[in-house]
């Protein structure tokens, strides 16, 4: 992990197209702004978890076993 101390208004990038800027700082906790292509998405992490949880528990299907299917021509 790189950790990294910065002041208010000082910027860090993130590659060369996601920028994240200390906006203000307010006791211990610390407001970020992030530019990013919009392609790109930006989550908090305790968000992040709850959307890959339900990704898994989507992914898993309780489907009962269908019986075969009889494919001889008649």
């Amino acid at each position: 992990m790189l950790i990294l101390s910065r002041k208010k208004d000082d910027c860090v990038m993130i590659g060369d197209q996601i920028e994240l800027w200390v906006v203000d700082i307010r006791g211990d906790t610390v407001r970020l702004g992030i530019k990013a292509p919009k392609d790109v998405k930006v989550y908090r992490h305790e968000v992040f978890v709850e959307i890959q949880k339900a990704n898994r528990a989507a992914a898993i299907t309780n489907v009962p076993e269908l019986p075969e299917l009889d494919t001889k021509p008649e």
